[in-house]
């Protein structure tokens, strides 16, 4: 490939420069030009890529989004990996590792977490991976750019004071609800605010969510959740079919709740009740943790949160000092 790279650009040179200089001196300048290139390993470039055209991205996208990946998640990989190749300045095809290395350390000094590194380096790495095992890169220069180290620390969980406190703090019917649907299904927030009245099965307490990728699943609440959902739904004088609301329960015009005005709203919850990080993951993390050390076994946690890797669900359940004591008590 090297051999006929330099040969045809010799070729070339030969062709451009014949009927401006003599026999002899171009002769001269072509033995000069060989012997250069010599020490130099060659390619042939395609002439799309002299154009500058870099549409692999799009390529990767559209992938991702035939897999059935949410637009949230494309977007976030679009973002990343366009700034990162604004940083690199050339196309896919000759990124190396070291511009990597260099845009991660760049990143570092810019003040950016270990975690969030991580999550950049995670989706440079799939997004390189995808690109070589599809044979569009020759090399896939993530090869030996290690995971980064992401201390470890205790996620916090609401007590059993905390949630009486929310619940306690909560104004409106509404409030009281959302708390109680989202301590009690373990749902993500995307999900909660997707759900139509039309889904809800009060008598049996259960309800279908859609979580990542559209994957349905059947996710449970219990009996203080399901009459506060019917008192709620039995208040609401609008026609609009979403489940939450985001504007007054008397409000003409109604628009469903949005994950960031949840958001808002836990936040305000929580400094009523003078309860410190409150938002929609904490509840989550506390249900998945509750159902752990009662007994239910892991997987069928994992199936609950809607979890592909039992690995993640092992993130979410949290062991706290005292229980691993008592365990230790109990089987030593």
């Amino acid at each position: 490939m090297a051999i006929d790279a330099k040969m045809s650009f010799l070729r070339q040179l030969e062709d451009s420069c014949a009927d401006k200089l003599t026999q002899k001196d171009l002769q001269k300048m072509l033995q000069i030009a060989s012997d250069v290139l010599e020490g130099y390993d060659m390619r042939e470039v395609a002439a799309w890529e002299n154009e500058g055209k870099d549409d692999l991205l799009e390529s990767f996208l559209a992938s991702m989004k035939i897999q059935g990946r949410s637009e949230k998640t494309m977007y976030r990989y679009k973002l990343m990996i366009g700034k990162f190749m604004e940083y690199a300045k050339c196309p896919t095809r000759r990124i190396s590792v070291y511009h990597i290395r260099n845009w991660l350390a760049a990143e570092k000094d810019r003040g950016l977490k270990e975690s969030s590194l991580e999550g950049c380096r995670q989706v440079l790495s799939s997004y390189f991976g995808w690109l070589h095992r599809e044979d569009l890169i020759e090399k896939n220069p993530m090869n030996n750019v290690g995971a980064i180290k992401v201390p470890k620390k205790q996620k916090e969980t609401f007590s059993d004071v905390e949630m009486a406190k929310l619940m306690a703090a909560c104004k409106t019917l509404r409030e009281k609800a959302i708390i109680s649907f989202l301590a009690s299904t373990a749902c993500r927030v995307s999900e909660m605010v997707g759900l139509n009245r039309s889904q809800l099965n009060l008598k049996s307490q259960e309800v279908v969510v859609y979580g990542k990728g559209d994957k349905e699943r059947v996710v449970y609440f219990d009996s203080v959740t399901a009459d506060l959902l019917e008192r709620y739904l039995k208040r609401r004088k609008d026609k609009d079919e979403a489940l939450f609301v985001g504007q007054g329960i008397c409000d003409k015009t109604p628009k469903r709740l949005q994950p960031n005005g949840v958001r808002v709203l836990l936040k305000k919850i929580g400094k009523r009740a003078g309860v410190q990080h409150v938002h929609p993951h904490k509840f989550r993390r506390t249900k998945a943790t509750e159902l752990a050390r009662h007994g239910m076994p892991i997987q069928t946690v994992s199936h609950l949160l809607g979890h592909e890797k039992i690995e993640t669900t092992m993130e979410y359940v949290m062991q706290k000092p005292e229980d691993v004591k008592i365990e230790y008590r109990r089987y030593a």
